[in-house]
């Protein structure tokens, strides 16, 4: 392999760090959620979450941007794990000009990353672009000197971005060719070939015309760039591997799953399907939770619930029967958090999500094993090779068996599944539910909106927590249900209901149903129809439609819900106290003894302000003002003087929460009946989220008690430790700091007198090579201030000298190249000498030549690399 070798995190630094240099702005990827765009379910590609800068509809806050973005495609994701290409979640490295630069800029910066800093070999690139695109073809042509024939001109199909009405233009790729062993070894094999020989690494979108949708296209004024490469396939070309599951960060985790499971990449094909599949799965799901997707059955947590569910099917086709998913997160962790930080933040959660989801799955698949045992019994008994696509039918209508999953153990014990009579089956039950929707009215929520003969669900959670109730309905992935077993995850709808549905910004309650069996319920919305649905998982027993149930919230949550709540009111009321009455509520999120407000404000809000809207809301609690609610016309509501959500639709009556003559707001939510019970109130954190728009987050209750706890334990402890009282701590702390400060002044003192002697010492025992003075040395963890210090004393005290210091931290080696006047005059330049050096390390380096600086990462053959040396000057020499 000529060129270097370079880790899949290092080249996404690389790109970024270059595209800094050429006046990009660089920013995080954005969340894989789409913001503000129901076109797209998941973000997809690196343009996605800036389709608005590119339109203009918002100004970007640089003309020139460059990001890797997160993305997730599942259009292919039954051949994950089969071919080398395929994969739900990649990286795609991208620079952007929002009507900067254009191609003549564009395609220099692609050559020059892909040959000069990722160092790619330019015989092996070959650039292509659309059929008429000459501008273009003259640029590869003429200013990088690509000859005519190694530039290739494809059609509209290939080498034109488009996508209905809108933004448009031709495209330039640059593909890289990976040799006739990847080839399909047919004569003529070029170019658009598509075999695996040449590989498309780098693609330059030229939007320069806008589409009417009639095929009419009009030259833009501002012409953008959209580049687009994907970070794991760049890596499979720089570390000349065969696919993006031998890439090194996938490999790590890939190995993870092997150490688990026991099952080793390479044993088979069958095998290395699985190993694939749960890679891909668990690297994908970390990042979607990471994010705030969680499992569900709708939208992109059915994505999720998918992927999860398919990895943990091919962990039992490798032999696990318990939930192990869980225990891969670390490491998919430990991959990526070099760019994303914030999967280690939320690494608990992260597992817990995957934990949970696996273990429902596992109790759905072990809940109807022994069923499948005797159908496959019964089936063996009469000497069938056929399990029928009833039984199979069965298992996934009741249990949730996938049919891929009754497949595979059909097929280990030498049978077929039926799966003509499976899919005639699942047409019919579509056939049913459909004649079920006629009847009860169209399906709404997650595809459930039911009619006017169920009656809306009566609410009685304002003033209990438990009632007695009825089951109207149970839904299934979005059909309807008599009955459900332990193990079901389903939507059940009663009559009458103590929990609270999500509206208003307000967490729905958790609790139970209980019947023939006990349902725990995780969350709860309202339909346009007034049905609440309750959304969980049935832990024991078997519920039916018609049964009588109790339901009982939790009861310690609402509690501190409630909290959070009435916490919300009283800031929403110190915020215009303290900032004006400009200020409306902008959205909300009310969590146990939690809050997230939105509010529009046009500037940031001051620490004294800040203060002051903590000290009116602590105010307000300690007053003890009674909490009164009623349901009023809303004319004679907003004649009181109650506040309502600015931009939200009311019906002709409201729901009035009063808190004496502090606050008065329209609201549905639950509270409390007294203020002082909100507890302490602490403000978190007061950002900017959009132009004109902010938010405060803060704690209430026991959730600051907490904090406040620990911050005091905290403060005892440090004042302990320092020998002070905690009143005295800040002084104490100035002093500590200040001797600290001039200790390290000392320290530094000593290291330099320390690094010049040592300086003195080498050049006493260094070697001697046709009269000039060799010296090489290591010093772990010196930084790179202090070896530039050790070299220019070298330099200047012998003229003779050629000096090579190598340092390493953190697997990282540092190499520092110094050449005397006396060595510099017969040849020896330290920029030439420190880039042979830090090859032989797998690194680059350069400068001047007296002194020059580099670096490597193949620790191993840091000695060769020093010992390199001699016979560089000798050879120099001749």
């Amino acid at each position: 392999m000529a060129h270097p070798y370079y880790g899949l995190n290092e080249l996404r630094e690389m790109f970024l760090s270059y595209f800094e240099s050429k006046g990009h702005l660089r920013l995080p990827s954005f969340s894989l959620i789409p913001h503000n765009d129901a076109s797209l379910l998941l973000i997809n590609s690196g343009m996605a979450p800036m389709k608005t800068w590119f339109t203009r509809e918002e100004e970007p806050p640089c003309n020139r941007v460059t990001t890797c973005q997160k993305c997730i495609r599942t259009g292919d994701i039954e051949n994950i794990g089969k071919t080398d290409r395929h994969g739900t979640y990649f990286e795609m490295l991208g620079n952007f000009s929002f009507g900067d630069y254009f191609k003549k800029e564009a395609i220099p910066f692609c050559w020059e990353f892909l040959t000069k800093v990722v160092g790619l070999e330019e015989d092996r690139l070959y650039p292509s672009i659309y059929l008429d695109d000459d501008e273009a073809f003259e640029i590869w042509n003429k200013d990088i000197g690509i000859p005519a024939e190694r530039i290739f001109r494809f059609g509209k199909e290939d080498n034109f971005w488009e996508h209905g009405a809108g933004p448009c233009g031709p495209c330039s790729e640059v593909y890289y060719d990976r040799g006739p062993e990847h080839g399909c070894g047919k004569p003529g094999c070029t170019v658009g070939c598509e075999c695996d020989r040449y590989i498309e690494v780098w693609n330059n979108v030229f939007s320069q015309f806008v589409n009417d949708g009639e095929g009419h296209y009009t030259e833009m004024k501002n012409k953008n760039i959209d580049t687009g490469m994907g970070l794991e396939r760049l890596a499979c070309v720089v570390q000349n591997v065969n696919s993006l599951f031998d890439v090194d960060t996938v490999m790590n985790i890939t190995n993870k799953v092997s150490e688990i499971t026991n099952a080793h990449y390479g044993e088979s094909h069958k095998t290395d399907v699985s190993l694939r599949v749960i890679t891909d799965h668990i690297r994908s799901s970390v990042m979607m939770i990471c994010d705030g997707v969680l499992p569900s059955n709708e939208g992109r947590g059915y994505v999720l619930r998918r992927l999860l569910r398919r990895a943990a099917r091919h962990g039992k086709l490798l032999g696990v029967e318990r939930p192990f998913l869980y225990e891969v997160v670390d490491t998919v962790v430990h991959e990526n958090e070099t760019a994303y930080p914030d999967l280690r933040e939320k690494q608990a959660y992260i597992t817990k999500v995957i934990r949970t989801e696996e273990e429902n799955f596992a109790r759905t698949i072990d809940g109807g094993m022994k069923i499948y045992q005797e159908l496959l019994a019964a089936h063996k008994e009469k000497g069938e090779s056929v399990f029928s696509g009833a039984d199979a039918f069965k298992l996934y209508d009741t249990y949730g068996f996938p049919i891929d999953l009754t497949a595979e153990m059909a097929e280990e014990e030498g049978m077929q599944v039926d799966r003509e009579g499976f899919d005639q089956m699942m047409e019919e039950q579509r056939v049913r539910a459909r004649k079920a929707r006629e009847a009860l009215g169209d399906l709404g929520w997650a595809g459930i909106e039911f009619g006017s003969e169920m009656p809306a669900t009566e609410f009685v959670g304002y003033e209990q927590d438990k009632t007695s109730a009825k089951v109207l309905a149970i839904v299934v992935d979005g059909e309807l249900r008599d009955e459900i077993v332990a193990g079901a995850e389903a939507t059940v709808v009663l009559d009458k209901t103590t929990f609270y549905a999500e509206m208003g910004g307000q967490v729905a309650d958790h609790g139970t149903i209980t019947g023939g069996g006990t349902f725990q319920v995780r969350d709860v919305q309202k339909n346009k129809g007034g049905k609440f649905l309750h959304v969980g998982v049935l832990e024991n027993g078997v519920l039916k439609v018609g049964d009588s149930v109790e339901t009982a919230i939790d009861t310690e949550r609402r509690k501190a819900v409630r909290r959070a709540h009435s916490a919300t009111h009283l800031l929403d009321a110190a915020l215009k106290k303290v900032l004006g009455d400009h200020v409306h509520q902008a959205g909300s999120l009310v969590e146990p003894d939690r809050l997230r407000f939105d509010f529009t404000h046009f500037e940031a809000i001051t620490p004294v302000q800040l203060a002051e809207i903590d000290r009116i809301v602590n105010d307000a609690i300690l007053e003890g003002y009674q909490v009164v609610t009623e349901v009023l016309p809303i004319e004679e509501a907003r004649k009181k003087g109650a506040v309502a959500v600015f931009g939200e639709k009311y019906s002709e009556t409201v729901r009035v929460v009063e808190m004496g003559d502090f606050s008065m707001e329209f609201c549905g939510g639950t509270h409390l009946d007294n203020t002082a019970k909100v507890g302490p109130f602490r403000i978190k954190s007061e950002t900017s989220i959009a132009s004109g728009v902010r938010r405060i987050e803060a704690t209430v209750g026991k959730l600051s008690l907490e904090v406040m706890n620990k911050n005091q334990e905290l403060m005892f402890h440090v004042a302990q430790i320092l020998k002070t009282n905690p009143g005295e701590l800040a002084a104490k702390a100035e002093q500590q700091v200040a001797e600290l400060k001039g200790l390290r002044h000392d320290l530094e003192k000593f290291r330099a007198e320390a690094s010049l002697g040592e300086a003195r010492q080498f050049l006493t025992s260094a070697k001697t090579v046709g009269g000039l003075k060799i010296v090489t040395a290591t010093r772990e963890g010196m930084d790179a201030a202090g070896l530039r210090q050790m070299g220019d004393f070298l330099r200047d005290k012998e003229s003779g000298v050629v000096a090579v210091l190598a340092s390493v931290n953190d697997g990282k080696i540092t190499f520092l190249a110094v050449c005397g006047k006396e060595a510099v005059a017969r040849g020896i330049k330290a920029g030439d000498l420190v880039k042979n050096v830090c090859a032989i390390c797998g690194g680059k380096g350069g400068g001047k030549p007296d002194s020059a600086m580099g670096g490597g990462s193949d620790l191993l053959k840091l000695d060769n690399a020093l010992a390199s040396v001699d016979d560089y000057v000798a050879e120099k020499l001749k």
